[in-house]
């Protein structure tokens, strides 16, 4: 498969955004990256970091949270954006996605607050206890291109190649751990090679944790925080999530993303509104 080159790949297009008046940019959120008819919290973090990206001094995310107001659909947007503090190293901003609402008015979507830097210029001193997830190769995984599918409209899945852990699978066929693990291979269909934009999509791209707990449909965000550490290596990505605590209708989801070099390029943790049994 040809690689597409970052600026002219699929997802670079659908991740646009046109600015208007100052701070202000118009974008279209695709029906390609949707669940469920719903669009992507990924997805909605990297439209939403490429227009904020756009607006600050600096353009790489370090440190990103967002708070999922109301459910995003395919269809215009605006992606308001405000400089809160700029510094040498670090600038900090805030944006809004808004969409129209079925009575005509204007909805908040998803709100962002998030620093961004220069990851160019980060020292490379490392001092870590993390490892990267134990995985088998890639050629012994499952393609999802092969199955397994989720039940219900999951669109987004044709945006993806990625290949599952066989070990995190067995809820396809009616035998989910109870561990609450979900590990994969992971890249864009079309070739695209990492960055830190497509990094914010990654954490959010994986099948939930809930699937491996034995619970299946819509586990919507209700919050996201995502660190981006450093550029990732060309090639793919490994990505692990884990779900220690599911109560009172709610779960966390903890994710590590490492890079064909072996570094921890990003990592998030979200709360989610737990599928209903």
């Amino acid at each position: 498969m040809a690689q597409a080159s970052i600026g002219d790949s699929e997802f670079d297009r659908e991740t646009a955004v046109t600015p208007g008046a100052p701070g202000v940019y118009d974008t279209q959120l695709f029906p390609g990256w949707t669940v469920m008819n719903i669009v992507n919290g990924g997805y909605l973090l990297a439209v939403m970091g490429r227009a904020l990206g756009d607006a600050l001094p600096h353009s790489d995310p370090f440190a990103v949270s967002a708070h999922y107001l109301t459910p995003s659909v395919p269809g215009p947007a605006v992606v308001r954006t405000e400089a809160v503090r700029t510094g040498r190293t670090l600038s900090t901003g805030q944006a809004s996605l808004f969409q129209t609402g079925e009575d005509g008015s204007e909805v908040e979507r998803i709100r962002f607050l998030a620093s961004y830097g220069d990851l160019d210029a980060l020292p490379d001193d490392i001092r870590t206890a993390a490892k990267p997830p134990e995985m088998p190769p890639l050629e012994r995984c499952v393609s999802t291109s092969e199955g397994p599918l989720p039940d219900g409209d999951f669109t987004i899945i044709d945006r993806l190649s990625m290949w599952l852990d066989p070990a995190t699978v067995g809820w396809a066929v009616g035998e989910p751990s109870g561990r609450g693990e979900m590990r994969a291979w992971f890249g864009l269909a079309d070739g695209r090679e990492p960055d830190p934009l497509s990094l914010l999509f990654t954490v959010d791209a994986l099948p939930p944790t809930s699937f491996d707990l034995g619970l299946r449909g819509w586990t919507p965000t209700v919050e996201l925080t995502a660190h981006i550490r450093c550029r990732p290596a060309p090639g793919p990505l490994r990505v692990a999530i884990t779900t220690r605590n599911l109560a009172g209708g709610f779960l966390e989801e903890d994710a590590e993303v490492w890079d064909s070099a072996d570094r921890l390029v990003a990592q998030s943790r979200q709360l989610a509104r737990a599928p209903r049994a």
